[in-house]
Protein backbone atom coordinates (compact mmCIF):
# COMPACT_ATOMS: atom_id res chain seq x y z
CA UNK A 1 0.00 0.00 0.00
CA UNK A 2 2.49 2.31 0.65
CA UNK A 3 4.40 2.00 -2.56
CA UNK A 4 0.63 2.81 -4.21
CA UNK A 5 0.64 6.11 -2.11
CA UNK A 6 3.86 6.83 -2.99
CA UNK A 7 3.25 6.44 -6.96
CA UNK A 8 -0.18 8.25 -6.68
CA UNK A 9 1.41 11.05 -5.15
CA UNK A 10 4.28 11.45 -7.55
CA UNK A 11 1.87 11.02 -10.10
CA UNK A 12 -0.40 14.03 -9.15
CA UNK A 13 2.99 16.12 -8.53
CA UNK A 14 4.00 15.38 -12.07
CA UNK A 15 1.08 16.27 -13.39
CA UNK A 16 0.69 19.74 -11.61
CA UNK A 17 4.35 20.77 -12.91
CA UNK A 18 4.41 19.25 -16.35
CA UNK A 19 0.91 20.01 -17.06
CA UNK A 20 0.95 22.93 -20.00
CA UNK A 21 -2.10 25.77 -19.35
CA UNK A 22 -2.25 27.78 -22.74
CA UNK A 23 -5.07 29.79 -21.04
CA UNK A 24 -2.78 31.54 -18.68
CA UNK A 25 0.23 32.88 -19.65
CA UNK A 26 3.72 34.50 -17.62
CA UNK A 27 3.11 35.01 -13.27
CA UNK A 28 -0.55 33.85 -13.54
CA UNK A 29 0.48 30.35 -14.77
CA UNK A 30 3.72 30.39 -12.55
CA UNK A 31 1.50 31.23 -9.30
CA UNK A 32 -1.29 28.64 -10.08
CA UNK A 33 1.38 26.06 -10.85
CA UNK A 34 3.26 26.77 -7.54
CA UNK A 35 -0.18 26.84 -5.62
CA UNK A 36 -1.05 23.89 -7.29
CA UNK A 37 2.06 22.35 -6.48
CA UNK A 38 2.08 23.10 -2.48
CA UNK A 39 -0.89 21.13 -2.47
CA UNK A 40 -0.26 18.19 -3.72
CA UNK A 41 3.14 18.62 -1.55
CA UNK A 42 0.49 19.10 1.68
CA UNK A 43 -1.40 16.06 0.25
CA UNK A 44 1.40 13.75 -0.25
CA UNK A 45 2.40 14.47 2.74
CA UNK A 46 -0.86 14.13 5.30
CA UNK A 47 -1.49 10.38 3.14
CA UNK A 48 2.48 9.46 4.22
CA UNK A 49 2.49 10.79 7.62
CA UNK A 50 -1.32 8.22 8.41
CA UNK A 51 0.54 5.76 6.74
CA UNK A 52 3.68 6.22 9.61
CA UNK A 53 1.00 6.65 12.23
CA UNK A 54 -0.94 3.16 11.21
CA UNK A 55 2.34 1.07 10.72
CA UNK A 56 2.75 2.50 14.83
CA UNK A 57 -0.32 1.20 16.12
CA UNK A 58 0.80 -2.05 14.81
CA UNK A 59 3.66 -1.69 17.37
CA UNK A 60 1.92 -0.19 20.85
CA UNK A 61 2.59 -2.42 23.89
CA UNK A 62 0.10 -2.84 26.28
CA UNK A 63 0.87 -3.52 30.15
CA UNK A 64 -0.96 -6.58 31.64
CA UNK A 65 -1.00 -7.94 35.10
CA UNK A 66 0.78 -10.91 35.71
CA UNK A 67 -2.84 -12.54 36.39
CA UNK A 68 -3.64 -11.72 32.98
CA UNK A 69 -1.07 -14.01 31.36
CA UNK A 70 -1.72 -17.37 30.43
CA UNK A 71 -0.19 -20.12 32.91
CA UNK A 72 2.01 -21.48 29.96
CA UNK A 73 3.33 -18.18 29.26
CA UNK A 74 4.15 -17.64 32.61
CA UNK A 75 6.15 -21.16 32.58
CA UNK A 76 7.86 -20.52 29.95
CA UNK A 77 8.75 -16.99 31.27
CA UNK A 78 9.36 -18.20 34.38
CA UNK A 79 11.99 -20.69 32.93
CA UNK A 80 13.75 -17.68 30.91
CA UNK A 81 13.83 -15.92 34.49
CA UNK A 82 15.99 -18.56 36.73
CA UNK A 83 18.45 -16.56 38.62
CA UNK A 84 16.34 -12.95 38.31
CA UNK A 85 13.04 -12.01 38.30
CA UNK A 86 10.00 -11.04 35.70
CA UNK A 87 9.30 -7.32 36.17
CA UNK A 88 6.82 -6.90 33.79
CA UNK A 89 4.62 -8.25 31.15
CA UNK A 90 3.03 -5.89 27.99
CA UNK A 91 0.73 -7.71 24.74
CA UNK A 92 1.72 -7.00 21.86
CA UNK A 93 -0.63 -7.58 19.04
CA UNK A 94 -1.20 -11.12 19.51
CA UNK A 95 2.13 -12.00 21.40
CA UNK A 96 3.02 -11.33 24.93
CA UNK A 97 6.67 -9.81 26.15
CA UNK A 98 7.75 -10.48 29.67
CA UNK A 99 10.60 -8.54 30.80
CA UNK A 100 12.75 -10.16 33.18
CA UNK A 101 15.61 -8.48 34.73
CA UNK A 102 18.87 -10.25 35.79
CA UNK A 103 22.13 -9.36 36.83
CA UNK A 104 21.03 -6.02 36.74
CA UNK A 105 19.79 -6.37 33.38
CA UNK A 106 16.56 -5.99 31.46
CA UNK A 107 15.68 -8.26 28.82
CA UNK A 108 12.43 -8.87 26.80
CA UNK A 109 10.84 -12.03 25.70
CA UNK A 110 8.73 -12.64 23.10
CA UNK A 111 5.76 -15.47 23.55
CA UNK A 112 3.22 -15.79 20.94
CA UNK A 113 0.04 -17.39 22.97
CA UNK A 114 1.29 -20.92 23.49
CA UNK A 115 4.17 -19.91 25.49
CA UNK A 116 6.95 -20.67 22.28
CA UNK A 117 9.28 -17.82 22.63
CA UNK A 118 9.62 -15.68 19.44
CA UNK A 119 12.93 -13.48 20.73
CA UNK A 120 14.37 -11.35 22.67
CA UNK A 121 16.18 -7.98 23.09
CA UNK A 122 17.59 -5.94 25.24
CA UNK A 123 15.26 -3.32 26.99
CA UNK A 124 17.77 -0.82 27.51
CA UNK A 125 18.51 -0.37 24.03
CA UNK A 126 14.31 -0.19 23.05
CA UNK A 127 13.12 3.36 22.18
CA UNK A 128 11.18 5.13 24.66
CA UNK A 129 11.11 2.48 27.27
CA UNK A 130 9.43 2.89 30.35
CA UNK A 131 10.62 1.71 33.58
Amino acid sequence: MDVNLAAAGAAAIRKVLFKTNSDCLGNESINMKTSKLFTAIAVSAALALSVAQAKEKKHEEESIKSADVPAALQKAAETEAKGGKIVRWEKEGHNYEAVIEKNGKRTGFTFDANGKKLNKHDEAKEKGEKH
